[in-house]
């Protein structure tokens, strides 16, 4: 699994771009050396990265698909035991591919069956078993090659492995400078599922996101002495606490920026600054799936929280 990612989400763009500036944008991403594509089926794009993918092995950017590394994510409406399955070949159509490298649960919710889209009054009881047997299921038919979880926190994390054959690979949760995620990202270790970060830059593009990373005052300075963006000091500090940033941008230099954070590392004391001195507050509140007739009826039910490792 590349050491960094490439986020597809535009879907949630007040204007979402046109498929054609995105996969020319996915080609600019492979042509800087991007092999990590990330995408889901909420986000609408898994066609374009199909195309794109196709497109880079017909031109010679690379040899063939198996250089790459996809992941896609299955949506709340289709968590449910008969639906997983055919959500990933529904998936695999999109991308025109016969396999995805790593397949998700988007979120641990779900949904009444429907087209894609969001409405709390569609909120079911989730039934974390049957569906992770589904996603077993997937690997089992061999159209993933792994599969993972995308915002469990550390009491879904501890279910799940109590009754999973094959346990997830990847937990891909918010994590950045502003939202350390310490508790969670050391029981992952512990229990050797790796951590992917979205939002690793803040989302300060997004309506819940913020600017706590790209205007911290502690990374800037840091970024001043080293010589690098602050940017560029955010996503050293995730890749040195072992996890996997998702980053997302569609110009070309902030792209090869962004894959400059491997020659170079952080001191112990710019290390100890970032954990200390930046405040912590998580950027996607997770309101949305707080619902009476679902199976969280707080957004602190469904971060796990307040949650003790020692339980």
């Amino acid at each position: 699994m590349p050491s960094i990612g490439m986020g597809t989400a535009c879907a949630s763009s007040p204007v979402p771009p046109p498929t054609e500036v995105i996969v020319a944008a996915l080609l600019d991403a492979v042509e800087a050396g991007y092999r990590h594509f990330d995408t889901a089926a909420v986000y609408r794009t898994e066609e374009e990265v199909g195309r794109a993918v196709a497109e880079a092995v017909e031109k010679g950017l690379v040899g063939s698909r198996d250089e790459f590394f996809i992941t896609s994510k299955v949506w709340c409406a289709d968590l449910h035991v008969d639906s997983v399955v055919p959500a990933l070949t529904n998936t695999l159509r999109r991308l025109g591919m016969e396999y995805v490298d790593l397949y998700l649960i988007h979120w641990p919710v779900s949904m009444k069956k429907s087209p894609l889209g969001f409405a709390k009054e569609d909120i079911v009881e989730f039934d974390m078993r049957g569906t992770w047997a589904a996603m077993e299921d997937c690997f089992r038919l061999g159209l993933c090659k792994s599969i993972g979880v995308s915002n469990y926190g550390p009491a879904k994390l501890h279910q799940l492995l109590q009754h999973a054959t094959i346990p997830p690979a990847v937990n891909q949760v918010e994590m950045n400078t502003g939202w350390q995620q310490k508790e969670l990202v050391k029981l992952c270790r512990e229990k050797g599922i790796q951590v992917c970060a979205w939002s690793p830059l803040g989302g300060n593009g997004a309506s819940w996101g913020s600017f706590s990373v790209m205007h911290s005052p502690v990374l800037k300075e840091i970024a001043d002495a080293k010589g690098k963006s602050v940017a560029q000091v955010a996503l050293r500090w995730i890749y040195e606490q072992g996890a996997i940033p998702i980053v997302k941008s569609f110009n070309k230099d902030r792209m090869r920026q962004n894959l400059d954070i491997f020659d170079w590392e952080l001191t112990q004391d710019e290390v100890s600054r970032i954990e200390q001195r930046i405040p912590q507050q998580r950027g996607f509140s997770g309101e949305m799936f707080v619902s009476e007739t679902g199976p969280y009826k707080s957004v602190d039910e469904l971060w796990d929280q307040p949650f003790n490792l020692s339980s």
